[in-house]
């Protein structure tokens, strides 16, 4: 079983398009969407919810009026400004560090896990998809992008999946580290632009560093073909394989208003070169 995780530098590369056309030439695959901040892989792959479970990590105090005595001391100890004037704890405001709790002389303060989120089981039509929303200003995602790995690799073993396709998150942050853990290989999907170019090189920095294997692939490549050099150089200069480059195309965004991945949608040369670059894909992760 072999896990590739598509990731970017940064958000709106066309990664999730990618995945989800993946994920209908893939047979025998499972499926993570680990972009738990803004999930929408499961907007274009015609989910039937099958599963929907409550995802708890963080923990938040509550100050028990009856045994309070006002002492102010929460108060005067939180650096967060959660603790109000009339003693009580607002939810945005307590980042859940448990000073009060272990602080207060009259045990008055409760420190009770909160549902930060939901995680779900899906069935699509190219197979189980494992998705996850976490909820706004909340924390843990790097948690629950793991959560979600590790049920989509349990199913991907039950039901004797060859494949696990993951859409990552964007950036380099905890959830992409969490994204790429343990991983067969990374897709970085980058585009010709200026940022493009720089956070391609600050995620290919993270593969590096937890040596898992990159290959690129450059999304709307012919929207400025001087970068698109560049980006090619910069890979070749450092032996990271350039497994396709996606031409711009209207009908990318048809294929999305319709809810389709563009492989379903068009036999352009758009998906042409997406199904070239997944049978590259599958021959690298079967060697």
């Amino acid at each position: 079983m072999k896990e590739i995780a598509v990731i970017s530098g940064k958000g709106g590369t066309g990664k999730t398009c990618l995945t989800a056309s993946f994920a209908a030439l893939a047979q025998g695959a499972a499926f993570a969407d680990c972009d738990v901040d803004a999930a929408n892989l499961s907007l274009i792959m015609q989910p039937d919810l099958q599963e929907t479970h409550d995802f708890t990590a963080s923990s938040i105090a509550f100050i028990q009026g009856d045994k309070c005595s006002r002492c102010g001391l929460c108060r005067e100890l939180c650096r967060f400004g959660a603790i109000t004037e009339d003693f009580k704890v607002d939810p945005i405001s307590c980042e859940g560090c448990g000073f009060c709790f272990y602080a207060c002389p009259e045990k008055a303060i409760t420190f009770d896990e909160v549902v930060s989120g939901q995680w779900f089981i899906s069935g699509t039509p190219y197979g189980p998809l494992v998705h996850a929303r976490l909820g706004i200003a909340e924390e843990n995602s790097g948690k629950l992008v793991t959560m979600v790995r590790s049920r989509a690799k349990e199913i991907a073993r039950e039901e004797g999946r060859k494949y696990i396709i993951t859409d990552g998150p964007p950036g380099i942050g905890c959830p992409v580290i969490a994204s790429l853990a343990g991983a067969s290989n990374a897709l970085v999907v980058t585009e010709p632009t200026l940022s493009g170019v720089h956070d391609l090189e600050r995620v290919l920095e993270v593969c590096h560093h937890f040596e898992i294997p990159a290959l690129v692939c450059i999304n709307r490549s012919d929207l400025d073909e001087d970068n698109t050099r560049k980006i090619e150089k910069f890979c070749q200069e450092r032996s990271v394989p350039v497994v396709g480059k996606v031409p711009f195309d209207k009908v990318v965004t048809e294929a999305m208003v319709e809810g389709l991945p563009v492989v379903e949608y068009s036999d352009g040369r758009v998906s042409q070169e997406i199904k070239k670059i997944w049978g590259k894909l599958v021959s690298l992760m079967d060697r």
